[in-house]
């Protein structure tokens, strides 16, 4: 629990008094759920808040509080809320069936979507959601390449299965976390991004032992750690003469950065993909993509010709009729319309209206961010910077991530929810195609008062 909790804090105090039927949720919730929540991002004191309904950029609570939204479905909703093409698709879909049980027209339209946007996409597995198409995507570059290593980055996120629990939040000596077995943890070995010296001697200490490497392309935690593209670069060039898989974690970044993801926006060509979030419109689904070659061994025919042992593969909602018609109204918006580039000029105009107000106002706080997501770096150590010319690349991801200011960043929150802005944990967000200006000078305005309020309660 942030210590701010425990002091006599008005931003707190005006927070409850906004959200009195959030708080009455929460303590049901209490009793329900492990902390009250059902996703982790979601924890927040004294409570969060619970949302009715969503139109656009914004979402509406229990009480009536309306909101512009930098949660974004976690990330899913590069069209915003109830997207007209996307709710008419799903509508639709419901009268004829929500789950066959069989093969359908639908995932094909699916599939070819994909793969008419992803460069590297030249077979398609569907899953249920983005930890699940992580997951097989080790699976398959270990049973393509024989090797038992797989190489991750610090501080990246990669789902919550076994492999990807040690180096994104802690345990960043690889130990095993709670409830992961050693031999899983101690084949993992972990590197920092944008260091390819490093990299490189990693590789060589163990030669023939790796089956892949992972890796977000626009850093750690949807680029709160800015990547340097030379490094992505190096990283395809030194898989390959090491004989072992690239993939690529567009989660996050796919359908966003670009209408062909980061891949697209890098010129760089990953031997698999992992995808979800905006690839289902909202809906829950993810999707390994790639090469041939490797997805190949999903394939009974190919296998049982190639004498291999076929990988299994079931899923009661791969593919399922529902997320697949919101996923194909989706990707058609995206190929067809400006949608990501619309939301990438917000997000850069949001960046710098957030810095102009850190300046005015004296605070050594940057926004920063890629593409249409938002960071926000609130300066633990206090080093003066000029805002307006806020570089990330000159700070550690330590200082970055604000860990050290959990109390402030914890306030910053509340006060923007008191303000109308719902920011994510991290702290910051993604932004839609559908923030326009009145988004643009609702935060700005929020963040304005929010810095005043923190400064009155000395926090700085």
């Amino acid at each position: 629990m942030p210590d701010s909790l425990t002091t006599n804090s008005q931003i707190i105090a005006a927070y409850r008094a906004a959200t009195p039927g959030s708080a009455v949720r929460a303590q049901q919730a209490a009793e329900l759920f492990p902390s009250g929540i059902t996703h982790d991002s979601r924890y927040i004191e004294p409570y969060g808040i619970y949302i009715d309904h969503a139109k656009g950029p914004r979402k509406w609570d229990v009480d009536g509080r309306c909101y512009v939204d930098y949660f974004g479905g976690h990330g899913a909703l590069l069209l915003g809320h109830c997207h007209p093409e996307v709710t008419a698709a799903v509508h639709g879909q419901i009268d004829r069936g929500t789950h066959f049980g069989a093969n359908h027209e639908l995932e094909i339209a699916w599939a070819e979507a994909v793969m008419r946007l992803i460069p590297s996409a030249e077979r398609v597995r569907f899953t249920s959601s983005g930890t699940e198409a992580t997951l097989m995507a080790v699976r398959l570059a270990r049973a393509f390449t024989g090797k038992p290593k797989l190489i991750r980055f610090n501080y990246h996120f990669h789902g919550w299965h076994d492999h990807m629990t040690s180096g994104h939040s802690n345990h960043f000596d690889g130990t095993a976390t709670t409830g992961v077995l050693d031999a899983v943890a101690g084949n993992v070995l972990l590197c920092d991004q944008n260091d390819e010296a490093t990299l490189g001697q990693l590789l060589e200490q163990h030669k023939g032992e790796v089956a892949a490497a992972i890796i977000e392309p626009t850093g750690a935690n949807g680029g709160k750690l800015p990547i340097d593209p030379n490094f992505l670069h190096a990283l395809r060039r030194l898989t390959a003469e090491h004989g072992m898989l690239l993939i690529f974690d567009e989660v996050v970044t796919g359908f966003r950065v670009s209408a062909g993801g980061a891949q697209a926006a890098y010129g760089i060509r990953p031997d698999l993909t992992t995808l979800a979030k905006i690839l289902a419109g909202g809906l829950p689904g993810g999707a390994v993509a790639g090469r041939k070659d490797i997805l190949d061994l999903l394939d009974f025919q190919v296998t049982k010709g190639a004498g291999k042992e076929k990988i299994a593969h079931p899923g009661t909602f791969n593919a399922n009729p529902l997320s697949a018609s919101a996923g194909i109204a989706a990707l058609r918006v995206v190929a067809e319309t400006d949608a990501c580039e619309r939301a990438n000029r917000y997000t850069e105009a949001l960046r710098r209206g957030l810095n102009e107000v850190f300046e005015e106002e004296r605070v050594n706080w940057g926004a920063y961010g890629t593409f249409s997501m938002l960071e926000l770096f609130t300066n633990p150590e206090g080093v003066q910077i000029t805002p307006t010319k806020f570089d990330p690349l000159q700070f550690s991801f330590a200082a970055l991530k604000g860990d050290r200011n959990a109390g402030v960043v914890h306030k910053m929150r509340l006060g923007m929810m008191v303000h109308g802005v719902d920011f994510s944990s991290h702290p910051g967000g993604v932004a839609s195609a559908t923030h326009g200006d009145s988004e643009l000078e609702d935060t700005v305005a929020a963040m304005r008062k929010t810095v005043r309020m923190l400064r009155a309660e000395g926090e700085i």
